[in-house]
């Protein structure tokens, strides 16, 4: 029996399907619904625990080719998981692998309960063993560990990732296709980056070279005058931006460089700090793979995947065009910088999991690369 003891006092028993231990972590839930292996090993969730809104979870197995990275949230939580799983592509069950990945698997809740929760008073810090303690015992733990939200963990993450084959991945033959060659090398600072960005960088024609979060700029900045690399994405990742002070003075070295930059999701964030724009905590966050948003220069709507607890702030655009915007709260979603050859999301393009609306943001990146003097993303008149 597991006890679950969350940061505002609530207290449940549940039943532990995963790894074994006494785990402490930030509590988020997500709307998608499916993808889970995806989500769990999205290195943007790391230190934290997911609540899956959905009721179901772990009826396909675990395939292997869906993971992102090797760096994996603290656990999950779930309404039910089914004792066995169905699918042509699976491997093994969902609790054998995260028993395995040493992920915490906890189910027989009422998650929608903890969804409405989280939505009302916020992301909080829980503590669970999957072993029955105390309520006293865990609220010992839970006071004795500093919150994710004061603790800079991108070191555990950064360069995790396995270097992409330059191709693309065929979801209806379920082939890798190698692309003939490829057009420019970039760099890609790596905070917690995920897979399938590396995966769509290459299907557009764009190698990579990982660089560590620690990585100076002026390595960069000469890799680029040699013409070893035509530009710098910088990555997604966990935590809160504003922990990032030494990488954020390189990335204004980067920007003074004139280096053709995209931002995903915690590389949004960073750009913003490095303008001198601060972010912001959102009450709980943005996770799931249902999020419309408006490309404001053609009006279409766009479905997204979303993974993020910090947004920057509306006066951004006094250097940036906003060129995205989340519609169910109104919070910026997208940049072209003005006077600089820079774009960023805040979402995640790569579609992973989720749709693939914003698939194009890798193509509009590898045009500025090509041609950092050209116009980017249409502008909104």
């Amino acid at each position: 029996m597991a006890s679950i003891l969350f940061e505002n006092g609530v207290f449940l028993e549940a039943r532990s399907f995963g790894a074994s231990g006494v785990r402490v972590g930030e509590a988020v839930f997500n709307t998608a619904m499916s993808g889970y292996e995806e989500i769990i090993s999205d290195p943007s969730y790391y230190g934290q625990f997911v609540i899956f809104s959905t009721p179901e979870v772990g009826v396909v197995g675990v395939n292997g080719q869906d993971r992102e990275s090797t760096s994996y949230c603290s656990g999950i939580l779930v309404r039910h998981t089914p004792t066995r799983y169905s699918n042509f592509r699976a491997r093994e069950g969902l609790g054998a692998w995260l028993q395995r990945q040493g992920v915490l698997g906890i189910c027989g809740v009422d998650t929608r309960a903890l969804v409405g929760m989280l939505r009302d008073e916020g992301a909080m810090q829980v503590v669970i063993s999957t072993t029955f303690m105390e309520k006293d015992a865990l609220a010992k733990i839970l006071r004795n560990t500093p919150p994710l939200r004061e603790m800079n963990v991108i070191p555990m993450v950064s360069n995790k990732a396995t270097p992409p084959t330059h191709g693309s991945y065929d979801f209806n033959t379920l082939a890798y296709r190698p692309l003939a060659h490829t057009q420019h090398t970039i760099g890609v600072l790596d905070f917690g980056v995920k897979q399938s960005i590396l995966n769509h960088l290459g299907a557009v024609g764009l190698g990579v070279r990982l660089y560590r979060h620690e990585s100076r700029a002026h390595a960069l900045i000469e890799a680029y005058k040699r013409g070893e690399i035509g530009g710098v994405l910088l990555s997604n990742g966990p935590g809160d931006p504003l922990k990032l002070k030494n990488e954020i003075k390189e990335i204004q070295a980067l920007i003074e460089a004139r280096i053709p930059l995209c931002g995903i999701c915690l590389g949004h964030q960073l750009l913003s700090l490095a303008y001198g724009y601060s972010t912001y905590k959102l009450k709980f966050g943005h996770h799931g793979s249902n999020h419309p948003v408006l490309h404001r220069a053609t009006g279409r709507i766009e479905i997204s995947a979303q993974n993020h607890n910090y947004c920057v702030p509306e006066d951004i655009e006094h250097v940036a065009t906003i060129t995205h915007i989340n519609l169910f709260d109104g919070t910026i979603e997208g940049l072209a910088y003005r006077d600089h050859p820079i774009l960023s999301v805040q979402h995640h393009p790569e579609a992973s999991p989720g749709p693939e609306d914003g698939l194009y943001i890798f193509q509009e990146f590898a045009r500025l690369v090509r041609s950092p003097n050209t116009a980017l993303l249409p502008q909104t008149t």
